[in-house]
């Protein structure tokens, strides 16, 4: 072999060994995971609430603030909802993980042929109500047919108040309903509705920290047995996709929401440290309310989503 051939053959080996080395690294940063992450990195992830934080989330940021998220590999954030229908909309666009959504609204994005699939419960009991002030010409759900009630948008309103009225054999058609948003606690306190759909365990609570009297029909007094009210969904796709962080997601709630059931106190600090700016008192007595109706377990695993209490919700829902 000449010395230019000896020259040019070392060159090529040269460039061998090089494509190899680079072909080495390049499947060592793909393998580390899509986004390039080291082994054991943590993974980010997004869920959005259903409401403005409060008690019953009490648990989500109770796991957040010991880490329990994070003892899963998990970066969790947590947001408020910019609206009150985008939730299913932002999974939809795959630009949340994860969304809390009343299991109404659950039950409606399915039939709108949105494919979602059920993650934890946050509470196990309904808290869905209608809230009527406390006049004597509303004395039970039919006495609303002919008067206003306010409606925050969302499209599980009309089921929970079609289904109270409905139970008390009134007429769902005969009530004037008004769009009011997340502001049934002023429109009460002013007397701009008779009656608004609201949650028994925070705006029930806050009207009376503010002494406005009023009369609840709760959903839970009208369905045969209890089914969970809040619960966490993801796109059907994520579950098979990244099951080790569905499943990861939903250790840290069920560590959250077993934390606020065996120590509610507990579990409020650490909401409100999370979130500045809530009313203690508020809070407390939400956090009271929640607990005396056992909403965090009501007889079963804290987070647990079981088939008996999706069955109970069906019937309710589709009678």
């Amino acid at each position: 072999m000449g010395a230019a051939q000896s020259a040019g053959y070392l060159l090529l080996q040269m460039k061998s060994k090089v494509a190899l080395l680079a072909a080495i690294l390049a499947f060592g940063s793909t393998s580390c995971g899509e986004d390039g992450a080291e082994p054991g990195a943590s993974r980010e992830a997004t869920m959005v609430l259903d409401f403005t934080p409060n008690a019953v989330h009490a648990g989500v940021y109770a796991a957040l603030e010991r880490g329990y998220f994070t003892d899963e590999g998990i970066e969790l954030n947590v947001r408020e909802p910019g609206d009150s229908t985008d939730a299913p909309k932002l999974l939809e666009a795959g630009r949340t993980e994860f969304a809390v959504l009343d299991i109404n609204d659950y039950g409606l994005a399915r039939e709108r042929v949105l494919d979602l699939r059920l993650v934890a419960a946050l509470v196990q009991v309904p808290l869905a109500a209608v809230i009527a002030a406390d006049r004597e010409h509303v004395r039970r759900p039919r006495d609303l047919e002919g008067l206003t009630v306010g409606v925050t948008g969302l499209p599980s309103d009309d089921l929970v108040l079609d289904a109270i009225v409905a139970a008390d054999d009134g007429d769902p058609a005969a009530v004037e309903r008004i769009t009011i948003g997340f502001d049934s606690v002023a429109a009460l306190a002013a007397d701009r509705v008779d009656a608004a759909t609201a949650f028994w365990n925070a705006e029930g609570v806050a009207l009376r920290e503010l002494g406005v009297a009023t009369r609840e029909f709760r959903v839970g007094e009208r369905a045969a047995q209890p089914f969970p009210e809040l619960v966490v969904v993801a796109s059907a796709d994520l579950p098979e996709e990244d099951p080790d962080l569905v499943a990861g997601v939903r250790a840290g709630i069920e560590r959250g929401y077993k934390l606020a059931a065996e120590n509610p106190e507990a579990a409020l600090a650490d909401l409100l440290a999370a979130v500045p700016g809530l009313k203690k008192d508020v809070m407390r007595a939400q956090m009271q309310a929640l607990s005396a109706a056992d909403a965090f377990t009501s007889g079963v695993a804290p987070g647990a989503i079981e088939p008996d209490r999706i069955a109970n919700w069906r019937r309710f829902a589709r009678p």
